[in-house]
């Protein structure tokens, strides 16, 4: 995606740029996807996670109508 802000898909009106943060223990964390399918953990629950290929979430926000849109750019 180029370095542009999009306008909303649903009402046209310009979006605001931003991110989902993930709240852990005491820190906040840019979102981030990561390819392929979640494998649990046996212990202590959750997903098995590996920091190579992940690409941060940036998310745009409809000024207008509250939509959220959400892309994960290469960097």
């Amino acid at each position: 995606m180029a370095d542009t802000t999009p306008n909303c898909p649903k009402c046209s009106a310009s979006m605001e740029k931003g991110y989902i943060p993930d709240l852990t223990y005491g820190c906040a964390l840019q979102s981030a996807w990561t390819p392929g399918e979640p494998k649990p953990r046996r212990i202590l629950g959750g997903i098995k996670w590996s920091q190579t290929g992940n690409m941060a979430i940036v998310t745009f926000r409809c000024e207008r109508c509250g939509f959220l849109e959400s892309y994960a750019p290469r960097a």
